[in-house]
């Protein structure tokens, strides 16, 4: 919500003025907050009128009928976990704060149904051959195999046709004459498509080399194997806000060591931890990277995004992370392929 300012309200203010500042700021709430901007509670025309039926009168001060515990975003959360929220809970209005409890926005289910155009391209890594799903990829391409009631490739490309991106590249090298006749020029699914064609693998930033143009806008480069409700426009705008020269998608990643580690010094023991969970921070396969990155890429040889990132920080450019926390599956193996057939419906309904 653009104007949010205007829904703010001090806790002295009396029910009356509440109702009439909502009225005025075009919400249907507004943010009882103290002279630092921290939130003490929300009061919507439910709440006001509630009060009311409670024997309280419009001259009462609105900290009298307000919600003292309402639903909150966190500014450090992602827009589609946001948005996910909201659906929870049925809101369609949520104030965002910071660490410290600072209102710096508030959130409108309508601003995510309008949906922006955007100018990135999208270039999808999907000519690999699929090897730990041999069985399955003999006769047919990993992003081509069926995943609930449509091939995974189709699934990707829509996910991102619906946050706005209309330009994608597809980069194709095993079985692509499937891909190409499936997907065509994209005009079927309402999008632009090209294609990269690998004459050799090039690996998962090699066929970047390929592209016919530089971009004139940073472009999102992703795995062509990966279920994921991310919110791609929010990273490409904290890439684009952050001022960095590549984004990486991360996830946390948990395993559990199945022994009792011991430490110990000089042949004694000091602890022992029966079967400890390590936690690390992994590449979640989607990236966004500025024009200039792309001139780092060799031409048409086998090259890996963590080949890119390493001289990218190596020459002191700007790499930053993107965490991902939602719904993110890698379709690497047989039993992520089945989990993947079995919760298509319920996440990508």
């Amino acid at each position: 919500m653009k104007s949010w300012e205007n829904a703010l309200v001090t806790p002295e203010m009396s029910l009356r003025e509440a109702l009439a500042c909502i009225d005025r700021a075009g919400s249907q709430m507004v943010l009882v907050v103290d002279d630092r901007r921290r939130l003490l509670g929300t009061l919507s025309d439910g709440d006001a009128r509630r009060g009311l039926l409670n024997g309280l009168s419009l001259a009462d001060q609105v900290t009298a009928a307000m919600h003292k515990t309402p639903t909150v975003a966190r500014s450090s959360e992602s827009r589609h976990s946001m948005l996910s929220l909201m659906r929870q809970r049925g809101l369609r209005q949520m104030p965002v704060l910071d660490a410290e409890g600072i209102v710096v926005g508030m959130e409108v289910v309508e601003d995510f149904l309008n949906t922006l155009e955007r100018e990135n391209w999208v270039v999808i890594m999907a000519g690999g051959l699929g090897k730990r799903l041999e069985q399955l990829t003999r006769d047919t391409p990993k992003p081509m195999l069926r995943v609930g009631s449509r091939p995974l490739l189709e699934t990707i490309v829509l996910g991102y046709a619906a946050q706005g991106f209309k330009r994608f590249y597809l980069a194709v090298n095993y079985k692509a004459e499937q891909i190409e006749h499936y997907f065509g020029d994209g005009s079927g699914f309402g999008v632009e498509i090209r294609y990269v064609r690998e004459q050799q693998r090039l690996g998962t930033a090699g066929p970047l080399s390929l592209l016919p143009e530089v971009p004139a806008e940073p472009i999102v480069v992703t795995n062509a194997d990966l279920l994921t409700k991310e919110n791609f426009g929010d990273m490409v705008d904290r890439h684009a806000a952050s001022g960095a020269d590549a984004t990486m998608a991360v996830r946390d990643y948990e395993m559990q060591v199945p022994f009792g580690v011991v430490r110990e010094r000089n042949g004694y023991i000091e602890a022992i931890h029966e079967k400890p969970i390590q936690s690390f921070t992994v590449s979640a396969g989607i990236y966004v990277l500025s024009p200039p990155v792309l001139a780092l890429v060799p031409k048409a040889t086998q090259f890996d995004m963590p080949e890119l990132f390493d001289i990218i920080v190596q020459k002191g450019l700007s790499a930053r992370c993107h965490r991902i926390d939602g719904y993110w599956l890698d379709i690497g193996r047989l039993p992520d392929y089945e989990r993947a057939n079995i919760e298509f419906d319920e996440v990508f309904r």
